[in-house]
């Protein structure tokens, strides 16, 4: 289902990649249409980094993408980043 993949960990890299495509390509040209291009590519750009799909209520599920993972039985992800580790305090931050 096209709404699960957007919801992976996959499909969200995919959004960001391409959604930054649109919107450095569309500020490249320097035009008005370039600048309607950015502005669309800044949709999927957003959306991904926030986990949200957009397409989830065409197709009765939720918007959040945790909750789309959740429902459509897909492994939860913790993060975009493969074993990247939340900093959890102030002292995790410091370098010591």
């Amino acid at each position: 289902m096209v709404v699960g993949f957007m919801a992976s960990r996959a499909g969200r890299w995919l959004r960001i990649v391409t959604g930054s495509c649109l919107v450095l390509g569309g500020l490249r040209a320097g035009t008005s249409r370039g600048a309607a291009v950015a502005l669309l590519g800044l949709g999927p750009l957003v959306a991904a980094s926030l986990d949200l799909v957009l397409l989830g209520p065409l197709f009765g599920l939720p918007m959040r993408g945790s909750e789309v993972r959740r429902e459509l039985g897909m492994a939860e992800e913790t993060s975009l980043l493969n074993g990247h580790r939340r900093v959890t305090s102030r002292a995790d931050m410091l370098l010591h």
